[in-house]
């Protein structure tokens, strides 16, 4: 299987969905399931309804899941694991306080070393664990040689003992850490592959070496995707309004677009307006960049444009309020100056709200107001300016700046002709 483990601790970041698309794009590819994990462990850090926000998202995205596992959900097994560890004296218990610790690390920093875990607890003897009442974690033991593995993406990698340490794997209330967790459930899920974000590369030894002391013997491959950075040339952090995928929507940025772009970021693709469906038949994750990817609003914002005068006129008419192909139609003349939901949603509303009748063409206003809820039903625009023309007696600028008005609550915009076929149907709503 592949999978997609987010934590539900916020808003769904770019590079995280970046993760979810690759994955299932992957998957699809192998033919193997796609499945959503979510690590919901550290219950101090879970934010309520942020799973099923992710879910919802991907869903929206046509992510759609094998199946959905909750981590938290195999806390026994985890349990079970560690036991075995402890017994195995692959892991020990530690009754180092978090003061003694943050001391330890200090005095490294201060001695600008690496800080490393000094090892007090790893030998105690049975006795003296069970004589200990102190709360206490379960540390694995640090291995004794390098662990290597090839990268998909960053090539062949090597981690040292000491880069790996005695590490953490269940906390002092008995609940798993990251690793521990990860490591656990990506033996019980048969992983063939994990695909994330390059800050998890250091992730990766530990995980590796877990599953070797439980005597787990398959090898996953691993692909390490490169950070996306903001306009700036910095890590996107959340400070960034682009990095949440759930404010880029908010926008109005269509999920066809985000995703045709997250997956352009870093890649060479055999074209640069594309859907999933498409992209899974040429997809190549070896190909993407080992270097950060800069992310370009306005190159999302091209794209969208693409997307949205691509789209089923009727369905893009939806996010306006309507259910006809002519406003879907409507919308898309707009695309010229407009490349989001949002920036062209006040210009569909300003055509059917009220218009202002004073100023400095109110009697034209008014004149050809009065003259249109008269008028017959005319075919084209050339029509309909002919019979205005004839029947008010205005010309030029006294004619169509107030028309434009009148019809689209703007001055400026698309050409009249290229607005009426898509209004005509709507004309006397819009009058009135």
């Amino acid at each position: 299987m592949l999978r997609f483990a987010p934590s539900p601790t916020g808003d769904m970041h770019i590079g995280n969905l970046r993760v979810a698309i690759f994955n299932y794009i992957v998957a699809r590819q192998r033919k193997e399931p796609f499945i959503v994990r979510i690590e919901d462990t550290d219950k101090a850090r879970n934010v309520e309804g942020k799973d099923r926000e992710i879910l919802e998202i991907l869903k929206l995205f046509g992510l759609q899941p094998h199946q959905v596992y909750y981590q938290s959900h195999n806390l026994t097994i985890h349990q079970h694991m560690a036991i075995k560890l402890l017994e195995s004296r692959k892991a020990f218990a530690c009754f180092c306080t978090p003061e003694e610790l943050e001391a330890k690390r200090e005095a490294a920093k201060s001695a600008q070393k690496a800080y490393r875990y000094s090892g007090k607890c790893e030998h105690l003897s049975d006795a003296e664990v069970l004589a200990n009442e102190k709360p206490f974690t379960i540390r694995i033991k640090k291995p004794d040689t390098s662990i290597r593995f090839d990268d998909l993406i960053k090539g062949a990698q090597c981690f040292e003992p000491d880069d790996i340490d005695a590490f953490v794997i269940m906390r002092a209330d008995k609940t798993p850490t990251y690793n521990f967790a990860c490591a656990v459930d990506d033996m019980l899920h048969d992983i063939s592959l994990v695909i994330r974000g390059e800050d998890h590369v250091s992730n990766t030894p530990k995980q590796i070496h877990i599953r070797r002391q439980l005597g787990y013997e398959k090898e996953i491959e691993y692909a390490h995707l490169p950070i996306i950075l903001n306009e700036a040339g910095k890590k996107m952090s959340k400070r960034d309004d682009a990095s949440s995928v759930k404010w880029l929507l908010t926008e109005g940025f269509l999920p066809e677009a985000i995703a045709n772009y997250l997956v352009l970021l870093g890649n060479h693709p055999p074209k640069e307006i594309f859907n999933l469906e498409e992209a899974i038949e040429w997809f190549d994750l070896k190909k993407i960049s080992k270097a950060p990817a800069k992310f370009d609003i306005d190159k999302l914002r091209q794209l969208n444009r693409e997307h949205m005068a691509r789209m089923d006129a009727k369905e893009l008419s939806r996010a306006f309020g309507f259910a006809d192909a002519s406003i879907g139609e409507l919308a898309k003349c707009y695309l010229e100056e407009a490349s989001t939901i949002q920036e062209i949603k006040p210009k569909i509303e300003a055509i059917f709200a009220a218009k202002p009748m004073d100023g400095e063409w109110s009697d034209e206003l008014r004149i050809l107001k009065e003259t249109l809820k008269e008028a017959p039903p005319f075919e084209t625009f050339d029509e309909l300016k002919s019979y205005l023309t004839e029947k008010t007696g205005l010309k030029g600028k006294r004619f169509f700046k107030p028309l434009r008005i009148l019809l689209t609550g703007s001055e400026h915009g698309p050409e009249l002709s290229h607005l009426y076929p898509y209004l005509k149907s709507y004309l006397q709503e819009i009058v009135a």
